[in-house]
């Protein structure tokens, strides 16, 4: 596999990571009791299998090889395509090993992570809504065509979040029985919602995804074919999203049409994609110390 390959499925790992993690949490406020950061040795490698990731328990959170712009995405739940920073909070990569105080809960940790950054960042941040251009993601007019699956989530049990890539493509565990599958003959999504399912798919668009569904917290299996014409521009189109500088010949790919197996596959499950506008939060970043104060 080749580097450029290889730093691409890195990132799309990396951002499903992050992506998967934002998509759970709800806005309740508290702070890491403590909180040890360090800067992820060999960052310009990439990681092997199965190194970068997330791990949650009541007691302990730990991230591995995630960026500046990932944990920002976490904190703020802004997908990282709509966070405006200087450029090198996407190759700035820190550990962070955390623990929740007494009585607090995993699902904490967005208004914790907000504390840290600017605890020890020095983070100073705002958010502004601007309209876009959007996709929006709709029961088709025909009706749904899969049905939910049974889900049990156990919301003491320990959540952890890792993904790999490699010649065939990415694999990634996103914690509660819920996993993803991408490679260049197949998009497949268990047990996942449809916040998920956009957050996910919103890594290879050039615009985000809204779900307009109205499907809640059901849970159902996604799986579609994918063109080999389509995997290289949408393995690209992450990396572009995820703020990683690629060079002109990787770039001219985005010039073709990248998605028509994405839509025709939605499609036959009875989902469509519909480019509208619409106003969305953006988080501009003002200040950020490029390293934490001392631990």
């Amino acid at each position: 596999m080749s580097l450029l390959t290889r730093r691409l499925m890195c990132a799309l790992a990396l951002t499903l990571i992050a992506a998967s993690v934002a998509a759970a949490q709800t806005k309740e406020v508290a702070s890491f009791e403590v909180a040890s950061i360090r800067p992820t040795p060999n960052s310009d490698v990439p990681p092997a299998p199965g190194a970068a990731g997330v791990h949650i328990t009541k007691e302990r959170v730990h991230f591995a090889y995630l960026s500046l712009r990932d944990y920002l995405s976490i904190a703020f739940e802004v997908p990282i395509q709509r966070i405006s920073g200087p450029d090198w909070i996407n190759s700035t990569r820190f550990d962070i090993a955390a623990t929740f105080p007494g009585g607090a809960t995993e699902k904490q940790f967005p208004q914790m992570m907000q504390s840290l950054l600017r605890d020890r960042f020095k983070l100073q941040s705002h958010m502004e809504s601007r309209e876009s251009p959007v996709f929006t993601l709709e029961v088709a007019r025909g009706g749904l065509k899969i049905s939910a699956v049974p889900f049990d989530l156990h919301k003491d049990a320990p959540v952890s979040v890792t993904s790999s890539g490699g010649p065939e493509g990415v694999t990634a565990d996103l914690g509660q029985g819920a996993s993803l599958v991408f490679t260049n003959t197949k998009f497949e999504a268990r047990k996942v919602t449809m916040a998920i399912l956009v957050g996910t798919l919103g890594r290879f668009m050039d615009r985000p995804i809204l779900d307009q569904t109205k499907l809640g917290d059901a849970r159902f299996d996604v799986t579609f074919p994918i063109a080999q014409e389509d995997y290289m521009p949408m393995l690209i189109r992450s990396a572009v999203n995820a703020g990683i500088t690629l060079p002109p010949q990787a770039m001219a790919l985005l010039d073709a049409p990248s998605m028509g197996s994405v839509e025709a596959g939605l499609k036959s499950l009875g989902l469509s994609l519909e480019a509208r506008k619409a106003p969305l939060d953006l988080l501009v970043v003002d200040s950020i110390e490029r390293m934490p104060t001392e631990n």
